[in-house]
């Protein structure tokens, strides 16, 4: 026993030893510095530039909603609010809907209902729709 740690207080004394034995100094011959002006994605493969992006310019055209789109069946005017069946639902002055034309969906307001007809808003534009009678 008494030999095991003697070999260990040796070998501890010998690694104490060369620990203290340091390693010469580096000296760099050049110091390396990062250019930030040719910055490059490090991600993308090497010689591959992005695109330019396509200068689109959408134009966004109004919809054109005609009365011949919408249904107006019947309409009822009392001392309260007035009511107005179009395409086969209720509706009411100040009512929004959606209409469905093609792909697009467009919020529509019924603005006013008078005698006969319904007066209709989307985006910016009216539609005057006359009661059909048959």
């Amino acid at each position: 026993m008494k030999t095991i740690l003697i070999v260990l207080c040796l070998t501890s004394l010998l690694c104490a030893a060369r620990a203290e034995k340091t390693a010469p100094a580096i000296t760099l011959k050049q110091k390396s510095s990062f250019a930030a002006s040719d910055v490059r994605n490090p991600f993308w493969p090497i010689g591959w530039t992005k695109p330019n992006p396509k200068n689109t310019t959408a134009t966004i055209a109004t919809p054109v909603i005609t009365p011949t789109s919408f249904t107006l069946t019947s309409v009822t005017m009392g001392a309260g609010a007035r009511f107005a069946i179009l395409n086969g639902k209720v509706m009411q002055e100040g009512q929004q809907f959606g209409l469905q034309m093609g792909s697009q969906i467009y919020q529509i307001t019924v603005q006013a209902i008078a005698d006969g007809q319904v007066v209709l808003a989307y985006e910016g534009g009216q539609v005057v729709v006359p009661l059909r009678r048959k």
